[in-house]
């Protein structure tokens, strides 16, 4: 996987979304171009338990090559009984989640609550590459509160101990997802990492081909995770590679999102079955036609739509069909 990433000239990433990244996402995001996609949050203690329903995060879309992991634990304990489980799904790279903000994960003392303890984070990391040659990742924050900014000091902990990917959110985490991502600090980071070998990814606030061009050419960073941008916007990633490849690039046209949207819904059906597909991909069909002339008559019908043909009514009576 490292030497995956080495090859590609500023990959461009779908970051974990809890709710979002599942299987069906990560294939739609691969046809318009992502180099790779993160799954969503899973819980190292319900890999550790053996649980159907945190292993179902895992599955595979037919021909994914790299399975991307990322799980969350407060501790090296449930990371160390998890692996026998994870590493029956040959991960290609394990990433540990240090920056989930959301209160249920950081009460457990996992998440972003880890940006208190680096200490904790590094000895993650360790349990992992003591027992596996698989590649680590993390992603973590500024720090916890602007207060306590740590990010550097965090980014030296778990690269020494073995982590050899970085992804940096660029805000705290009282900010949540509020405010503005901190663009300098992904200067920062590059600048304190140059030559160490590390593989650096931005995230935050990167909605646009443009943001992707400013935290890659401006700021010095590696790669980019594309996480609420690319929600009901695959076309990101190939809008991404055709700006930074000429300068310039195409929008999608409303068809395109209809009938992307549409090819979505049905690998999520393929996944999950008709009736919790279409209730789960009524947010994303929202966000995919986000912009077109009629979405707020679409999103109404949505709201109420159970079923795929339902689904189809709403969407394509936005292009006439």
């Amino acid at each position: 996987m490292l030497y995956y990433l080495h090859m590609q000239e500023h990959p461009l990433f779908l970051a974990p979304l809890a709710g979002y990244t599942d299987k069906a996402f990560r294939q739609i995001a691969h046809s318009f171009g992502a180099d790779g996609s993160v799954t969503e949050m899973v819980s190292a203690e319900g890999l550790a338990r053996d649980s159907a329903k945190t292993k179902a995060l895992l599955d595979r879309y037919p021909g994914e090559e790299n399975l991307i992991v990322q799980i969350f634990a407060p501790s090296e304990d449930p990371v160390a009984r998890c692996l026998d489980t994870l590493l029956a799904f040959n991960p290609s790279m394990i990433d540990i989640n240090c920056g989930c903000p959301v209160p249920k994960v950081v009460k457990t003392g996992a998440g972003s609550a880890l940006m208190k303890d680096p200490a904790a984070a590094a000895r993650m990391v360790r349990t992992i590459k003591e027992r596996t040659d698989i590649p680590v990742s993390v992603k973590f924050r500024l720090g916890w509160d602007s207060s306590s900014i740590n990010y550097i000091a965090f980014a030296d902990a778990v690269y020494e101990a073995g982590a050899s990917v970085l992804t940096l959110h660029a805000r705290t985490r009282a900010q949540g997802y509020a405010g503005q991502a901190d663009r300098e600090a992904f200067r920062q980071l590059a600048s304190h990492m140059e030559g160490s070998g590390a593989f650096l990814f931005a995230s935050g606030d990167i909605f646009t081909p443009e943001d992707a061009g400013a935290v890659i050419d401006g700021c010095g960073m590696d790669g980019v995770m594309f996480a609420r941008g690319a929600i009901g916007n695959p076309f990101i990633f190939r809008m991404a590679k055709e700006y930074m490849a000429s300068g310039s690039y195409a929008l999608p046209s409303a068809e395109e999102k209809v009938m992307t949207a549409l090819s979505h819904l049905r690998l999520a059906i393929d996944a999950y079955g008709e009736a919790v597909a279409c209730r789960e991909m009524r947010k994303q069909l929202m966000a995919y036609i986000k912009g077109i002339e009629g979405a707020s008559r679409a999103k109404a019908s949505l709201t109420q739509a159970c079923t795929e043909e339902e689904c189809r009514s709403a969407l394509l009576a936005l292009i006439g069909k």
